[in-house]
């Protein structure tokens, strides 16, 4: 199993990144991992506060759980991912059934943050992009996909996300085994990474 980890900023295109590796594997050797669905259970909390909590800090993931799910996919064992809703900043009650793959890829702002993570990872990926491009995705989805206004939108930016982001996300950087600037347009650096994954597969079949 080849475990792959891609990190990056909030908006900053890890999902196109990802997408544009999987169309070029076999979709049935990969598994993907989002970290943000590990987004800790915020259901006693009342909603006011949900909408509070800083989703930028490692401390809103249970990466507790996201490390033992990994290694039991590294063991061969098949996993329960949660499911979040950022509505209601709160888990479903349902789960995703994950099977051990050829590749697991885990995906996330945070996801080269905590050291044992790091440590069953094969391959580091660190998506860079520029801030305020970052910015114009975080509006644009965030409005579309989360039912925020533009106002709350740039608040959160400035009060929690670009903070974090300089804390928490950027010093990652530094365990990255590959940067790729400009995301899912770096066609160069997404056909050198499919090309080493192809190569392991070759080598483990």
């Amino acid at each position: 199993m080849l475990i792959i980890g891609i990190a990056g900023g909030t908006g900053s295109g890890k999902t196109t990144v990802v997408n544009e590796i999987i169309a070029r594997l076999n979709k049935a050797d990969v598994a993907v991992i989002p970290q943000d669905a590990y987004y800790r259970d915020n259901s006693h909390l009342p909603i006011d506060q949900r909408q509070k909590i800083n989703f930028d800090h490692p401390d809103s993931i249970e990466f507790e759980l996201l490390i033992d799910n990994i290694k039991k996919l590294k063991n061969g064992e098949s996993v329960h991912q949660p499911l979040y809703s950022y509505l209601t900043c709160t888990r479903f009650d349902e789960t995703v059934v994950i099977k051990p793959q050829k590749v697991v890829i885990i995906e996330g702002i945070l996801c080269l943050q905590p050291e044992e993570l790091r440590k069953l990872m094969d391959i580091k990926i660190f998506v860079d992009c520029a801030a305020d491009v970052r910015l114009s995705r975080v509006i644009r989805r965030d409005i579309i996909e989360r039912g925020r206004d533009v106002i709350k939108v740039l608040q959160r930016y400035e009060e929690t996300v670009r903070p974090s982001h300089l804390q928490f996300i950027e010093p990652t950087k530094r365990f990255a085994d590959i940067i790729v600037p400009e995301g899912g347009e770096n066609k160069v650096a997404i056909n050198i990474i499919t090309q080493y994954i192809k190569k392991h597969l070759h080598d483990n079949p």
